[in-house]
Protein backbone atom coordinates (compact mmCIF):
# COMPACT_ATOMS: atom_id res chain seq x y z
CA UNK A 1 0.00 0.00 0.00
CA UNK A 2 1.60 3.29 -1.42
CA UNK A 3 0.62 6.41 1.01
CA UNK A 4 -0.54 9.73 -0.77
CA UNK A 5 -1.31 12.48 1.68
CA UNK A 6 -2.84 15.08 0.13
CA UNK A 7 -2.34 17.32 3.34
CA UNK A 8 -0.15 20.52 4.17
CA UNK A 9 0.80 18.77 7.37
CA UNK A 10 1.38 14.89 7.31
CA UNK A 11 4.48 14.02 8.97
CA UNK A 12 6.53 12.66 6.57
CA UNK A 13 5.56 13.98 2.97
CA UNK A 14 3.09 16.61 4.08
CA UNK A 15 3.18 19.74 1.54
CA UNK A 16 4.69 17.71 -1.25
CA UNK A 17 1.36 16.17 -2.77
CA UNK A 18 -1.06 18.67 -1.33
CA UNK A 19 -1.44 20.26 -5.09
CA UNK A 20 -3.24 17.25 -7.12
CA UNK A 21 -1.55 17.58 -9.47
CA UNK A 22 1.44 16.69 -7.73
CA UNK A 23 -0.17 13.47 -5.71
CA UNK A 24 -0.92 12.16 -9.15
CA UNK A 25 2.04 12.31 -10.78
CA UNK A 26 3.25 10.64 -7.41
CA UNK A 27 0.72 7.97 -7.41
CA UNK A 28 1.26 7.01 -10.69
CA UNK A 29 4.93 6.68 -9.71
CA UNK A 30 4.02 4.18 -6.96
CA UNK A 31 2.04 2.18 -9.12
CA UNK A 32 5.37 1.94 -11.46
CA UNK A 33 7.27 1.34 -8.44
CA UNK A 34 4.93 -1.72 -7.34
CA UNK A 35 1.78 -0.76 -5.14
CA UNK A 36 -0.69 -2.69 -5.35
CA UNK A 37 -3.30 0.05 -3.44
CA UNK A 38 -2.99 3.49 -3.47
CA UNK A 39 -4.19 5.56 -0.20
CA UNK A 40 -5.09 8.51 -0.22
CA UNK A 41 -5.60 10.57 2.80
CA UNK A 42 -6.23 14.45 3.10
CA UNK A 43 -6.48 14.59 6.50
CA UNK A 44 -2.81 14.15 8.94
CA UNK A 45 -3.78 12.05 11.78
CA UNK A 46 0.13 12.32 13.05
CA UNK A 47 0.18 12.72 16.79
CA UNK A 48 -0.91 16.84 17.18
CA UNK A 49 -2.60 17.15 13.93
CA UNK A 50 -5.53 19.61 13.69
CA UNK A 51 -8.80 17.88 12.10
CA UNK A 52 -9.37 19.21 9.18
CA UNK A 53 -13.92 19.90 8.03
CA UNK A 54 -14.86 17.33 5.16
CA UNK A 55 -15.63 20.18 2.67
CA UNK A 56 -12.12 20.63 2.91
CA UNK A 57 -10.67 17.12 2.94
CA UNK A 58 -13.07 16.46 -0.08
CA UNK A 59 -11.72 19.14 -1.75
CA UNK A 60 -8.30 17.44 -1.43
CA UNK A 61 -8.85 13.99 -2.41
CA UNK A 62 -11.89 14.16 -4.96
CA UNK A 63 -9.96 15.06 -7.40
CA UNK A 64 -7.08 12.76 -7.25
CA UNK A 65 -9.44 9.91 -7.08
CA UNK A 66 -11.45 10.51 -9.62
CA UNK A 67 -8.17 11.01 -12.60
CA UNK A 68 -6.11 8.71 -11.21
CA UNK A 69 -9.60 5.28 -11.30
CA UNK A 70 -9.44 7.86 -15.28
CA UNK A 71 -6.10 6.67 -15.56
CA UNK A 72 -5.78 3.52 -13.90
CA UNK A 73 -9.30 1.52 -14.15
CA UNK A 74 -7.53 -1.33 -12.30
CA UNK A 75 -5.81 -0.58 -9.27
CA UNK A 76 -7.09 -0.07 -5.90
CA UNK A 77 -7.69 3.25 -4.48
CA UNK A 78 -7.83 3.30 -0.53
CA UNK A 79 -9.51 6.35 0.97
CA UNK A 80 -7.70 7.09 4.14
CA UNK A 81 -11.04 8.80 6.30
CA UNK A 82 -13.59 8.48 9.11
CA UNK A 83 -15.98 10.90 8.11
CA UNK A 84 -19.01 9.81 5.78
CA UNK A 85 -19.35 12.27 3.57
CA UNK A 86 -15.83 12.12 2.51
CA UNK A 87 -16.34 8.71 2.19
CA UNK A 88 -19.43 8.40 0.09
CA UNK A 89 -17.47 10.83 -1.96
CA UNK A 90 -14.68 9.03 -2.22
CA UNK A 91 -16.59 5.42 -2.98
CA UNK A 92 -18.93 7.81 -6.09
CA UNK A 93 -15.70 9.07 -7.07
CA UNK A 94 -13.85 5.61 -7.62
CA UNK A 95 -12.00 4.58 -4.33
CA UNK A 96 -12.59 0.78 -3.59
CA UNK A 97 -10.91 0.48 -0.49
CA UNK A 98 -11.66 2.10 3.10
CA UNK A 99 -8.82 3.00 5.48
CA UNK A 100 -10.63 4.23 8.55
CA UNK A 101 -8.19 5.29 11.10
CA UNK A 102 -11.43 5.09 13.66
CA UNK A 103 -12.16 1.94 13.21
CA UNK A 104 -15.91 2.92 11.48
CA UNK A 105 -17.50 3.50 14.94
CA UNK A 106 -19.51 6.31 13.62
CA UNK A 107 -22.41 4.82 12.58
CA UNK A 108 -22.40 6.72 9.12
CA UNK A 109 -19.69 5.14 7.64
CA UNK A 110 -20.30 1.77 9.36
CA UNK A 111 -23.53 2.18 7.01
CA UNK A 112 -21.67 3.68 4.07
CA UNK A 113 -19.30 0.55 4.42
CA UNK A 114 -21.78 -1.90 4.85
CA UNK A 115 -23.97 -1.00 1.44
CA UNK A 116 -20.83 -0.56 -0.77
CA UNK A 117 -19.55 -3.95 -0.13
CA UNK A 118 -15.86 -3.11 -0.51
CA UNK A 119 -12.82 -4.13 2.00
CA UNK A 120 -12.47 -2.14 5.14
CA UNK A 121 -9.46 -1.81 7.19
CA UNK A 122 -10.03 -1.34 10.99
CA UNK A 123 -7.58 0.41 12.72
CA UNK A 124 -6.99 0.90 16.76
CA UNK A 125 -6.20 4.63 18.00
CA UNK A 126 -6.41 5.67 21.38
CA UNK A 127 -8.02 9.08 21.43
CA UNK A 128 -7.71 11.59 19.04
CA UNK A 129 -4.87 12.78 16.61
CA UNK A 130 -4.48 16.17 18.79
CA UNK A 131 -3.84 14.39 21.90
CA UNK A 132 -3.45 10.55 21.50
CA UNK A 133 0.28 10.54 22.70
CA UNK A 134 -0.57 12.11 25.81
CA UNK A 135 -2.75 9.18 27.50
CA UNK A 136 -0.89 6.31 26.07
CA UNK A 137 -1.43 4.09 29.19
CA UNK A 138 -2.41 0.58 28.66
CA UNK A 139 -2.88 -2.19 31.61
CA UNK A 140 -1.99 -4.74 28.58
CA UNK A 141 -1.70 -3.27 25.44
CA UNK A 142 -2.03 -6.30 23.17
CA UNK A 143 -5.10 -7.28 25.26
CA UNK A 144 -6.92 -3.84 24.58
CA UNK A 145 -6.29 -3.87 21.25
CA UNK A 146 -7.40 -7.75 20.39
CA UNK A 147 -10.74 -6.76 22.84
CA UNK A 148 -11.39 -3.55 20.87
CA UNK A 149 -10.96 -5.50 17.34
CA UNK A 150 -13.47 -8.24 18.48
CA UNK A 151 -15.59 -5.73 19.49
CA UNK A 152 -15.44 -3.72 16.12
CA UNK A 153 -15.65 -6.75 14.44
CA UNK A 154 -18.97 -7.94 15.64
CA UNK A 155 -20.56 -4.33 15.08
CA UNK A 156 -19.30 -4.42 11.26
CA UNK A 157 -20.65 -8.33 10.74
CA UNK A 158 -23.92 -7.11 12.23
CA UNK A 159 -24.38 -4.13 10.50
CA UNK A 160 -23.81 -6.53 7.31
CA UNK A 161 -20.02 -5.71 6.33
CA UNK A 162 -18.74 -9.54 4.92
CA UNK A 163 -16.12 -10.96 7.09
CA UNK A 164 -13.94 -11.53 4.02
CA UNK A 165 -13.77 -7.87 3.51
CA UNK A 166 -12.32 -7.01 6.90
CA UNK A 167 -8.89 -6.35 7.75
CA UNK A 168 -7.23 -5.31 11.12
CA UNK A 169 -4.40 -2.60 11.66
CA UNK A 170 -3.34 -2.28 15.40
CA UNK A 171 -2.20 1.06 14.62
CA UNK A 172 1.22 1.52 15.73
CA UNK A 173 2.21 4.83 16.72
CA UNK A 174 -1.46 6.08 17.32
CA UNK A 175 -1.75 6.80 21.02
CA UNK A 176 1.03 4.29 21.97
CA UNK A 177 4.61 4.58 23.06
CA UNK A 178 7.79 3.06 21.68
CA UNK A 179 7.45 -0.20 24.10
CA UNK A 180 3.63 -0.24 23.39
CA UNK A 181 4.61 -0.33 19.42
CA UNK A 182 7.34 -2.83 20.29
CA UNK A 183 4.54 -5.32 21.79
CA UNK A 184 2.31 -5.27 18.85
CA UNK A 185 4.81 -5.74 16.65
CA UNK A 186 6.16 -9.01 18.33
CA UNK A 187 2.65 -10.36 18.61
CA UNK A 188 1.18 -9.78 14.74
CA UNK A 189 0.90 -13.78 14.91
CA UNK A 190 -1.47 -13.31 17.67
CA UNK A 191 -3.06 -10.43 16.11
CA UNK A 192 -4.05 -12.78 13.01
CA UNK A 193 -5.51 -15.68 15.59
CA UNK A 194 -8.43 -13.62 15.56
CA UNK A 195 -9.33 -15.05 11.82
CA UNK A 196 -8.24 -11.68 9.68
CA UNK A 197 -5.73 -10.07 7.32
CA UNK A 198 -3.45 -7.73 9.20
CA UNK A 199 -2.27 -4.28 7.90
CA UNK A 200 1.01 -2.81 9.59
CA UNK A 201 1.99 1.06 8.69
CA UNK A 202 4.99 1.51 10.31
CA UNK A 203 6.82 3.84 7.33
CA UNK A 204 9.09 6.44 8.70
CA UNK A 205 6.98 6.59 11.79
CA UNK A 206 8.21 7.85 15.17
CA UNK A 207 9.17 4.58 16.82
CA UNK A 208 11.85 4.04 14.60
CA UNK A 209 13.29 7.52 15.10
CA UNK A 210 13.49 6.52 18.85
CA UNK A 211 15.19 3.27 18.08
CA UNK A 212 17.60 5.22 15.33
CA UNK A 213 17.55 8.63 16.49
CA UNK A 214 17.35 9.55 13.46
CA UNK A 215 15.09 11.90 11.76
CA UNK A 216 12.19 11.30 9.53
CA UNK A 217 14.38 11.70 6.35
CA UNK A 218 16.74 8.80 7.55
CA UNK A 219 13.98 6.16 8.98
CA UNK A 220 13.96 4.24 5.06
CA UNK A 221 16.58 1.05 6.51
CA UNK A 222 14.59 0.94 10.18
CA UNK A 223 11.11 0.88 8.15
CA UNK A 224 12.31 -1.69 5.54
CA UNK A 225 13.36 -3.62 8.72
CA UNK A 226 9.92 -3.58 10.22
CA UNK A 227 8.46 -4.51 7.24
CA UNK A 228 10.53 -7.30 6.35
CA UNK A 229 9.69 -8.27 10.35
CA UNK A 230 6.03 -7.88 9.86
CA UNK A 231 5.43 -9.81 6.17
CA UNK A 232 8.16 -12.84 7.84
CA UNK A 233 5.12 -12.53 10.83
CA UNK A 234 2.43 -13.19 8.41
CA UNK A 235 1.33 -9.12 7.86
CA UNK A 236 -0.84 -9.46 4.57
CA UNK A 237 -0.78 -5.80 3.66
CA UNK A 238 2.27 -3.13 4.34
CA UNK A 239 1.66 0.60 4.04
CA UNK A 240 4.56 2.90 2.95
CA UNK A 241 6.03 5.72 1.45
CA UNK A 242 8.76 4.04 -0.46
CA UNK A 243 7.28 1.65 -2.42
CA UNK A 244 10.51 0.56 -4.57
CA UNK A 245 12.74 -0.41 -2.03
CA UNK A 246 10.05 -2.19 0.27
CA UNK A 247 8.50 -4.32 -2.63
CA UNK A 248 12.30 -5.13 -3.74
CA UNK A 249 13.28 -6.32 -0.19
CA UNK A 250 9.80 -8.42 0.22
CA UNK A 251 10.35 -9.67 -2.80
CA UNK A 252 13.50 -11.06 -2.01
CA UNK A 253 12.12 -12.33 1.50
CA UNK A 254 9.32 -14.01 -0.11
CA UNK A 255 11.61 -15.61 -2.90
CA UNK A 256 14.11 -16.59 -0.09
CA UNK A 257 11.26 -18.44 2.16
CA UNK A 258 9.28 -20.26 -0.43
Amino acid sequence: MGVINVTPDSFSDGGKFHNSHHAIIQAQELIKQGADIIDIGGESTRPGADAVNPDEEIKRVIPVIKELRNKNPNITISIDTSKPLVMKAAITAGANFINDVHALQNKDCLNIVAKSHLPVCLMHKLGQPKTMQQHAKYSNVLTHVMDFFHQRVDNCLSAGIKRENIILDPGIGFGKTLEHNLTLLRNIKQLKSLGFPILIGVSRKSMIGEILNADVSERLYGSLAVAQFAYTNGAEYIRVHDVKATADVLKITQTLLS
